[in-house]
């Protein structure tokens, strides 16, 4: 796979615009043969391409400006351009197009697409300071780099002739292509920032995992001949056939997404697991708490609730800061009566003999059993108690994580008001 940055848009390829895709495919883990390689570099094998297109009559010069392009066409019943060669200053250089028969496009995924040459312009290739198009940069390259595929979107077609005019032009052969239909969101419109993340970075900074990104695209608009869902990288590259490749526009839909993103963490092992929590910790400024075996054994009781790694934290903050103030939860569940079950919970804690998951379920299941409650009605009020909110991993895994000292000072300071 050739990584090539098509730079030859000094104003939009931007260093920083180029840093952003090399890190996107990094954090993807997909991997390139070589250096990346930039077009805007190789503009001087652009311009000797052009000058052999204008040595061999294929090319010729042309100062017209648009004005005067759009009153040819009028006057010629709309038919595509077709100018008169004159090597003045500032003139762009233009590739003869036939007058007769079509370009034939040959697709994998949609047969042999025609484009009839009559409606065709002589199009640019080289503006009138010699830099070069894009249609004449990237047949070349193609050409020179020995570009067997190309894969890309449908919005591309209308190009493609184009590219294969000129590789024709130059002698060369056309590598195969595929026109991909371009990604919808979930109300059918064109995907766009509206629908959710719009950028590689955006679902690595919300949380996602890299191989469940790589799984969830690779299955838009593909899919194995059995519909399997999750699958590993290497099972995604022995099982891809451009056959199967559909031709309807794909739905991007992030809460898939993040469906296949939580089953790929929940299959992590724990000691990963904690890993990659304590890195999105790092990249997102919370900061990974120093106590990697503590983190560990909170990142095991929340493995099976979050489905990305932003959602993690607010799960498991509450063993490492104070509990947060939610006035909600606090109106609800801490009022006269659920101080006086925590009265109750606090005693039986002070008593409890394993301070283990197992043992506290015991301890608690007695209170509730004593007090006549739904078992809601007493874990709720220690819920708030001890993480502020109403939302926690699982209450014994909750307070075993936590500790015995912990929960009983945060539990009495409740009461205590």
């Amino acid at each position: 796979m050739v990584l090539r940055i098509e730079d030859t848009d000094r104003e939009r390829s931007t260093p920083e615009n180029v840093d952003q895709i090399i890190d996107a495919l990094r954090w993807l883990e997909l991997d390139w043969d070589g250096e990346p390689i930039s077009q805007y570099e190789r503009r001087d094998r652009h311009a000797e391409a052009v000058q052999r297109l204008l040595e061999s009559g294929r090319a010729y010069h042309d100062p017209s400006t648009g004005d005067e392009v759009r009153e040819w066409k009028a006057a010629n019943g709309n038919r595509g351009y077709r100018g008169e060669p004159r090597d003045e200053p500032g003139a762009a250089v233009r590739l003869r197009v036939p007058d007769e028969g079509a370009t034939v496009v040959h697709d994998l995924l949609r047969g042999d697409v025609a484009f009839p040459n009559d409606s065709q312009d002589d199009f640019v290739i080289a503006r009138g300071d010699g830099t070069p198009l894009y249609n004449l940069a990237v047949a070349v390259d193609d050409a020179e780099m020995g570009i067997t595929d190309v894969i890309r979107g449908d919005d591309h077609l209308s190009n493609t002739p184009k590219q294969a005019m000129v590789l024709e032009a130059l002698g060369h052969e056309p590598p195969r292509f595929v026109h991909l239909p371009l990604l919808h969101g979930p109300d059918g419109k064109k995907l766009s920032k509206r629908h959710g993340a719009a950028s590689v970075q955006e679902l690595r900074d919300s949380g996602y995992l890299p191989e469940a990104v790589r799984n969830y695209l690779a299955l838009l608009g593909w899919g194995t001949d059995d519909d399997t869902t999750i699958m590993s990288t290497q099972e995604l590259v022995e099982r891809f056939d451009v056959s199967r490749i559909g031709r309807a526009s794909a739905i991007f839909d992030e809460q898939k997404l993040r469906w296949l993103n939580g089953r790929f963490m929940r299959e992590l092992d724990p000691a990963e697991y904690a890993e990659r929590v304590a890195g999105h910790l790092e990249r997102s400024g919370i900061g990974a708490p120093d106590d990697r075996a503590r983190l560990a054994e909170a990142c095991r009781i929340a493995q099976d609730k979050a489905q990305t790694l932003d959602e993690v934290w607010p799960l498991i903050r509450f063993v490492f800061t104070e509990p947060v103030d939610d006035e909600k939860a606090r109106k609800k569940f801490l009022g006269p009566e659920g101080i006086e079950t925590l009265r109750a919970v606090h005693t039986a804690l002070e008593g409890a003999p394993d301070w283990s998951a197992e043992g506290l379920e015991q301890v608690l299941g007695a209170v509730v059993e004593r007090l006549g409650m739904k078992p809601g009605a007493v874990y709720q009020p220690i819920r708030v108690a001890i993480t502020g909110t109403t939302v926690s991993p699982g209450i014994f895994d909750s307070l075993a994580v936590l500790g015995r000292d912990e929960t009983l000072n945060r539990i009495l300071r409740v009461i205590q008001g």
